[in-house]
């Protein structure tokens, strides 16, 4: 197995909880800093533009440079602009605009006319009237394309457990009898885009999440090896769906000392 060189680090419930540090996350991110290993934020977050996490992170006592944060989002508008260009539907938040900037947009009340229709997290702007409108548009020409911000089924808020994007996607792909294309995890695409942000081979990677799917599952799906965590949305369950993870963390507080013992490469 080829030592590990770099990280890929989900933030919701890895980082933080919703506005929450996961005790021992900053001492364990300036390990990372103080040995020079390269690392990236891989997030399926799509309520927020990258400005806004950099914001947060920052806010937190985390510094982050906006280039090491990998969204959807910037993922999808540069797959838009290289396949799709045309008028894209967006049923994103109003914040997460701005990381479309570039990409013709159709307007909101418009149900013919898109060349793409772009599914992320609305939370509960999530009605039967913007559902229905976006299957109407995929109805409305074979040729549009849906675009799903990742694939995640929910979250933990602060409020408890809330659904995602992919329940809704997937309501979508089976009305319209369309296969989504997916610009987050757990689609090999996108951790390939994070692993040029590392500048590290797949194999010399590491994820690190709370989701056994869409962390550990698509990183191992990429070549990636993925660590589970026991923060965020984990559930002692998540360990009989059948998906070998290359370690299993407490918290990422435990990160150092796992990447001392399997070999990591530290300056």
């Amino acid at each position: 197995m080829a030592i590990a060189r770099a990280l890929l680090i989900d933030l919701d419930g890895v980082i933080y909880q919703d506005e929450e540090l996961v005790p021992g996350a900053p001492e364990a991110l300036a390990w990372l800093r103080a040995h020079a290993i390269p690392h990236a934020f891989l997030t399926n977050t799509t309520s927020q533009p990258r400005r806004a996490l950099v914001a947060k992170l920052a806010r937190l006592g985390v510094p982050a440079a906006a280039e090491q944060i990998v969204t959807p989002a910037l993922a999808a508008a540069e797959w838009l602009r290289r396949n799709v260009p045309g008028t894209a539907a967006l049923f994103v938040p109003a914040a997460t605009l701005a990381d479309f900037a570039g990409v013709p947009t159709l307007a909101d009340d418009a149900e013919s006319g898109a060349a793409s229709v772009v599914v992320g997290d609305l939370g509960t702007a999530w009605t039967f009237g913007a559902l229905n409108r976006a299957f109407r548009l995929l109805m409305a020409n074979r040729s549009v394309a849906l675009i799903a911000l990742g694939m995640t089924r929910y979250w933990r808020a602060s409020d408890g457990l809330r659904l995602d994007a992919g329940p809704f996607v997937t309501a979508l792909e089976h009305a319209a009898d369309r296969r989504a294309v997916v610009l987050g995890k757990p689609a090999r695409e996108f951790f390939e885009i994070a692993l040029r942000t590392v500048q590290c081979a797949a194999a010399e990677t590491v994820m690190v999440g709370d989701d056994i799917v869409t962390d550990v599952g698509g990183a191992r799906d990429a070549g990636i090896r993925g660590v589970l965590v026991r923060t965020g949305k984990f559930r002692d369950g998540d360990l009989g769906r059948g998906i070998p993870t290359d370690g299993l963390l407490d918290s990422i507080a435990d990160l150092p000392s796992w990447w001392r013992d399997r070999g990591g490469t530290a300056s």
